[in-house]
């Protein structure tokens, strides 16, 4: 692992990037009207701005809706195994691919968390789903917050934020203890410099926790997320970074009125816990924390077992 890939891990990662920064999507109201005027083409829902998102749907239609928010730069496919386990439990469950991610459009604006939310919102109403319980890992947690922030819950029962970003993760003045500007500017750098290899060095190191002295390597995760990383676009990838590391979600979480879960690794190298996980709980009224000992970033690939059993009973309380 380089130098630059090295500091970027030790901050954290913008392994859950997304958020958006100044650049908003559009004011609440109008948000939940371009939502409410998306539309379906097949396994593709198509945004009011014309973007692409490639969703898929498991499980028996009439069941529990479970929808899954993936992490920066995957797409559904890093949901596979909570799928699988989900909808053989008779769940329905929804994923789908981030704008820029994945099978999804690559555009050239709008890859900021505002916009992220407004998508969740647009694949949630234009298959009227209700009483959903929404699954944010990593970059996703930040967008479910930033979707019940702009949208509300009157469509979701619960929620559950997986290694996830918010509250904020960049170090300003009145978030001291965040990580420093410097870390996402390395991240940016390595990026342009050798995005594939960057994916690479984060994938066999902190991201599953690889890079710990005892740990069992598993080439197949490593591949499997390089890949899912290079189909997503350059440019989108890149613009995630500013908007994921300055997007300040406390106000989102004030508004959770939810029963919510909080997930977290206490060796999360990409999002520090106490940054991230337990100071969101803190914040969520009511948000029971779980903290798993030992355990990296990628808990949903690494931790699965437990991961799956702890998620079904939250489902099912």
């Amino acid at each position: 692992m380089n130098t630059t890939t090295r500091a970027i891990a030790t901050g954290l990662l913008a392994a859950s990037l997304q958020a958006g920064v100044t650049a908003h999507a559009a004011q609440p109201g109008t948000a939940a009207q371009a939502a409410t005027h998306a539309s379906v083409d097949g396994n593709y829902i198509i945004t009011t701005d014309g973007v692409r998102l490639y969703y898929k749907d498991w499980g028996p239609k009439d069941g529990p809706v479970v929808t899954l928010s993936h992490g920066w730069p995957l797409s559904s496919d890093s949901w596979e195994s909570q799928m699988l386990f989900l909808a053989n439990n008779g769940y329905r469950v929804i994923a789908h691919d981030r704008r820029g991610h994945g099978r999804s459009s690559q555009p050239w604006e709008g890859n900021d968390m505002d916009h992220y939310a407004d998508d969740l919102a647009a694949v949630i109403n234009v298959l009227d789903l209700k009483n959903v319980t929404a699954v944010g890992f990593s970059t996703g947690g930040g967008e479910v917050a930033r979707y019940i922030g702009r949208h509300g819950t009157s469509r979701i029962k619960k929620a559950v934020l997986v290694s996830a970003v918010p509250p904020l993760m960049l170090q300003t003045v009145d978030n001291p203890k965040g990580v420093p500007l410097e870390v996402f500017d390395g991240l940016r750098k390595a990026s342009l410099e050798n995005r594939s290899q960057l994916y690479l060095d984060l994938a066999s190191g902190p991201f599953y926790g690889f890079n710990r002295k005892g740990a069992k390597v598993s080439q197949g995760l490593i591949n499997s997320w390089w890949a899912q990383g290079m189909q997503a676009g350059h440019k989108n990838t890149f613009d995630s970074i500013a908007a994921f590391s300055a997007t300040d979600f406390r106000e989102d979480l004030k508004k959770f009125d939810v029963p919510t879960l909080v997930i977290h690794g206490a060796d999360d190298q990409i999002v520090p816990i106490d940054i991230a996980g337990k100071a969101s709980a803190a914040q969520i009224k009511g948000a029971k924390l779980i903290v798993y000992p030992h355990a990296p970033h990628g808990l949903t690939d690494t931790h699965k077992a437990r991961f799956n059993q702890d998620l079904l009973a939250f489902l099912q309380s």
